[in-house]
């Protein structure tokens, strides 16, 4: 399997989980410093390598009325104070083509919106560009659609690809999570990444917003872990009953120190085993 190496760990190839996590959108620099503070403090004490996520611009709201965030050139500004000011690695979506040059110059992982999954020219450009590229897999694929997804990015001579799973969709507003995904996508050569927050995501379940079953997260994020995957994505904030994106989903930051000991825990066990 490719690893990737993000200077102070690497990913892939039975290490341990990678964190990913941070507040869906960017809200304000002193909530997302916060934030950020917050779990690199604690996974540096769980010895969990972590990687800070947030979005500058949230392209695909459910409403015209929903709150996006402060835009690339703000955005980047505040994830950059960020990076320099607590020397963590960077990942956030981009949603345009104009953005994907100045994205570059900030972010350790340029990811691919799971609705651009299938954008030819979209994934080429941000492959050529990035140093790294995490595509999510789209809610209306099967996992072994990803191949074509790889072969994209790799056209463009990137080899430093991760695919992230998020749930498929089924039925209406509502997604469900295949275990399975996590294995067949593996055996591509890459390492595979399991949204846990947004796999439990109600896609427009809330009329002009959507829902989500934060309750659940656990439970997913556990069979992720134990199938074996490279790397865990947690939406998280302070009070998610007021964040301005996809709160119903986020986890309260006082109840990751518990979650991830117990991922840790599976991984250990699972990685040893099947390094055996």
């Amino acid at each position: 399997m490719k690893q990737i190496d993000m200077g102070n760990f690497t990913i892939g190839d039975q290490k341990g989980f990678v964190l990913i996590a941070g507040p869906c959108v960017l809200e304000n620099e002193e909530t997302a410093m916060d934030i950020a503070e917050y779990l690199k403090k604690l996974t540096a004490r769980l010895k969990i390598p972590f990687i800070f996520k947030a979005s500058y611009d949230k392209a695909n709201r459910t409403s015209i009325n929903s709150y996006r965030g402060p835009g690339a050139k703000e955005g980047l500004a505040i994830l950059r104070r960020i990076k320099e000011q607590l020397g963590v690695p960077l990942l956030s979506d981009v949603h345009r083509f104009e953005e994907i040059d100045q994205a570059a110059q900030v972010l350790d992982i340029m990811q691919v919106p799971a609705f651009l999954c299938r954008q030819t020219d979209f994934i080429v450009e941000m492959a050529k560009k990035a140093r790294v590229i995490n595509v999510k897999k789209g809610q209306f694929l099967a996992p072994g659609d990803v191949a074509n997804i790889i072969t994209k990015a790799q056209s463009a001579g990137n080899d430093n690809i991760m695919i992230t799973e998020r749930g498929t969709s089924f039925g209406y507003n509502n997604l469900v999570f295949d275990v399975r995904a996590l294995p067949i996508i593996r055996d591509m050569g890459y390492p595979v990444i399991f949204d846990a927050t947004h796999a439990v995501q109600l896609p427009g379940g809330a009329g002009t917003a959507s829902g989500g079953e934060r309750t659940m997260v656990e439970y997913l994020a556990r069979a992720a872990v134990a199938a074996g995957v490279d790397g865990i994505f947690l939406e998280v904030h302070r009070n998610p009953e007021m964040a301005l994106c996809d709160g119903p989903n986020s986890l309260y930051l006082e109840s990751l120190e518990e979650l991830l000991t117990t991922l840790k825990q599976i991984d250990e066990l699972v990685k040893k085993k099947n390094k055996g």
